[in-house]
């Protein structure tokens, strides 16, 4: 059944799927959340658990397949994508063969009907479509995406359509994919392929791109990242790759969140992209991060957790299906959460980095050109003695803070972010939450208590106020005092016992920075003399 909607609406929808060649039996189109969780149960999509959250497993599937991602190479595209090993073309005629197979396999199916939008920006949103032939997929979305009031369903134009069926497969040597699982984009056509997989973090991550494909045509910065709110209304943004304390840093009791991953910058402020979040809760503690916990609640959807077979309750320490247990939720089950999740043009910008290295400042203070520079560089690092066989920790460079997701090339997203960065005088840090007194292994984890003052100190403009020297090694402008903070541990020279050790280890990582930056190509002068000076 279609939502209790005017006639003319639910005749809008089904003119609109004929339109596209899509013929189902059945649909459901914005169901509401109890009739969802009553399909999901009957269909025995997932389990409920005692706190009334659905657990759904998703197969081999536990995670992105990102080498079965593809983006349609047309003559929009051809010039427009950063071809390489994130972005691999794929041929329109391709396309549209496994889309005609799909609209067969749809024939005479229910389907379930997402409509919706990305972006809190009413100036900026994209109106969505997104069909799926799970009940749980369609919840999922429903807590991720932006749902609209009853007025602008009545009226919805879908601008962008995905559709993800589990339930079809690519045949490679027929359809040109590397597996029977594929993920297609085309921006052209403003439609998205997904089959076979049922990760659906797919899904949020297919619009994310499709986002940070569109929207810097029109001026708009799409960032991943998190952003909470000040008291006196001040934005602050927090850009960094997973185990850099992004979530952790960005809750904070004397700010409000905006969102915990995916943004957009425009002339306007700061918006979510996103009406939900989308957490990782492997060993999840509820005195650790009591808002999570206490969001996983009837709504909520799991995906691989394992469930306590005498509690009903999830188990989060148990990783035996997957690392990668996650819970989507609604962003207005986190309190005081900011909706509309919209904020002001930033103050502060703080970049995460965790070095196992230990030879980067806590603190340093980036020009426009540095912030440049290390976006587009991305680094932290993988630890040594994750995997068997590693004994020294691995530099990690991912452009942006999120190379998986950006069609362009890295400096069309840096070019926006210095503009936006000299227009709202927005100032930027680097802070380092790794290694300081020697390497993993060697030293400790840089002190919880100590980065938290240092990001206090930051977004409160402290750090505006004290004495700077010059890294030169690593051409960084680092504080020579910070409130809370020891001054021996600004400089990780000093914290070292070997300081031959730390020289011969800062000198590496400079250098593999800037070899890493070599394959930017033709890029500024004053970005890439922003970086180390080897």
């Amino acid at each position: 059944m279609i939502e209790d909607l005017e006639p003319a609406s639910i005749r809008l929808v089904i003119s609109q799927l004929e339109q596209m060649g899509l013929r189902p039996k059945e649909i459901r189109r914005n169901e509401q959340v109890e009739n969802l969780i009553k399909i999901i149960l009957d269909k025995n999509e997932a389990t409920l658990t005692a706190n009334g959250a659905v657990v759904v497993k998703t197969g081999k599937y536990t995670g992105r397949s990102p080498d079965d991602r593809f983006i349609v190479d047309d003559e929009q595209t051809h010039g427009s994508v950063d071809w390489g090993k994130i972005n691999h073309p794929f041929p329109n005629d391709k396309f549209d063969k496994i889309f005609e197979r799909m609209k067969k396999h749809i024939d005479g199916k229910e389907i379930y009907i997402f409509d919706g939008f990305v972006g809190a920006d009413p100036e900026h949103r994209l109106p969505i479509r997104i069909i799926t032939d799970h009940a749980w997929q369609s919840l999922f979305v429903r807590q991720l995406f932006i749902r609209p009031t009853r007025q602008e369903l009545e009226n919805h134009k879908p601008e962008y359509i995905l559709i993800s069926l589990n339930d079809f497969k690519a045949v490679p040597e027929i359809d040109g994919t590397r597996t029977d699982a594929f993920i297609l984009l085309n921006y052209t056509k403003k439609i998205v392929l997904i089959g076979t997989t049922p990760y659906a973090g797919e899904i949020k991550k297919a619009m994310f791109s499709v986002m940070n494909y569109t929207l810097p045509s029109k001026g708009v910065f799409p960032m991943h990242c998190s952003a909470n709110i000040g008291k006196s209304g001040d934005t602050a943004l927090f850009f960094g790759l997973s185990g850099t304390g992004k979530t952790t840093l960005s809750a904070d009791s004397n700010r409000r969140l905006i969102g915990d991953d995916e943004h957009g910058w425009s002339d306007r402020g700061v918006f979510n992209f996103e009406g939900g979040c989308y957490a990782k809760c492997i060993n999840l503690n509820k005195e650790a991060e009591p808002q999570i916990w206490d969001a996983i609640r009837s709504g909520t959807v799991l995906e691989n957790v394992v469930i306590d077979k005498k509690t009903s309750l999830p188990d989060f320490n148990d990783g035996s299906i997957t690392e990668n247990t996650r819970a989507a939720y609604p962003l207005d089950y986190i309190p005081g959460a900011v909706i509309p999740s919209l904020g002001g043009n930033p103050q502060v910008i703080i970049f995460l980095t965790a070095d196992a290295f230990g030879v980067l400042p806590p603190v340093a203070r980036l020009t426009k050109e540095g912030a440049m520079y290390h976006f587009m560089s991305g680094y932290t690092s993988k630890l040594a003695g994750t995997e068997r066989g590693i004994t020294e920790p691995r530099a990690t460079f991912s452009e942006c803070f999120g190379a998986p997701f950006m069609s362009r090339h890295a400096s069309v997203y840096a070019k926006l972010l210095g503009e936006k960065i000299t227009k709202h005088n927005t100032i930027v840090y680097l802070i380092n939450t790794g290694w300081s007194g020697g390497p993993y292994g060697i030293g400790k984890r840089m002190n919880i208590t100590y980065t938290r003052k240092m990001v206090t100190a930051a977004l409160s403009g402290e750090l505006d106020k004290v004495e700077y020297r010059h890294d030169d090694l690593f051409n960084l402008d680092v504080p020579m005092s910070c409130p809370g903070v020891p001054p021996e541990v600004l400089n990780p020279r000093n914290t070292w016992t070997d300081k031959e050790g730390y020289d011969q280890s800062a000198k590496r990582l400079a250098q593999m920075f800037v070899e890493n930056f070599k394959k930017f190509g033709n890029v500024s002068s004053e970005i890439k003399n922003a970086g180390p000076k080897i």
